[in-house]
């Protein structure tokens, strides 16, 4: 199948449901970015800075980038000028080196907390006391070029219904938390980033506004 096709198809399992498609671009050539986007994709999402930097100038201007991949601080500078959102803000340091770069290029940068919801210890992520400690900083309350518009979380890798469920809600439940805690008046924090190719359903069915899909749209790497 093409990728048209293959965004079709998702757009359909999408249809009815709140969620959008981040098209995650990891590894694949500018021009099947192009062919996706000749296909109706606007959001597309990389795990490395440096493949984002360097395809960014290749792509049209409407075009939304969202970071997915653990971020080090040394490297926001190179996509503060045009990223649009940052799914995987995992420390206070971090959330400060954003606004820092955001406000040197005089934009506002979203962002999304990311959560540990895996049994593997090898994805990284915030606990919820950890995230609190970020939203009741001085620095959080100062801060005006990072919007932080929801939260994100990667599952573990398993074919197991039911532990999936499980860690969707839990993502869901930080989100209500912090929702109900610190965003009760702010109708940007809506988002709940769950869901990559192998069980973006469940995550659909479980609330996710934000899927993060890369090899059912372009194929395996």
């Amino acid at each position: 199948m093409s990728i048209a096709d293959n965004l079709h198809r998702i757009q359909q399992d999408i249809a009815g449901t709140s969620a959008r498609l981040v098209a995650v671009t990891k590894t694949h050539p500018v021009a099947l970015l192009q062919e996706a986007y000749a296909a109706g994709s606007r959001l597309f999402g990389e795990n490395r800075v440096q493949e984002m930097a360097a395809k960014q100038p290749e792509l049209p201007a409407d075009v939304e980038w969202h970071l997915i991949g653990h971020l080090q601080t040394n490297k926001v500078k190179y996509i503060a000028p045009f990223v649009h959102t940052i799914q995987s803000i995992d420390s206070l340091k971090l959330f400060v080196e954003i606004e820092k770069q955001a406000a040197r290029h005089q934009r506002v940068i979203e962002g999304l907390l990311q959560f540990h919801i895996a049994a593997e210890e090898t994805k990284t992520g915030l606990s919820l006391s950890e995230a609190e400690v970020i939203l009741q900083s001085a620095e959080f309350r100062a801060a005006q070029h990072v919007r932080l518009t929801g939260v994100m979380g990667i599952a573990t890798y398993t074919t197991d219904e039911g532990q999936l469920r499980q860690e969707f809600r839990e993502l869901r439940g930080y989100f209500e938390h912090l929702k109900t805690q610190y965003f009760a008046d702010a109708p940007f924090f809506r988002e709940v980033s769950m869901g990559m190719s192998s069980d973006y359903r469940l995550a659909l069915e479980e609330g996710s506004t934000l899927i993060r899909v890369g090899s059912a749209i372009f194929g395996a790497r």
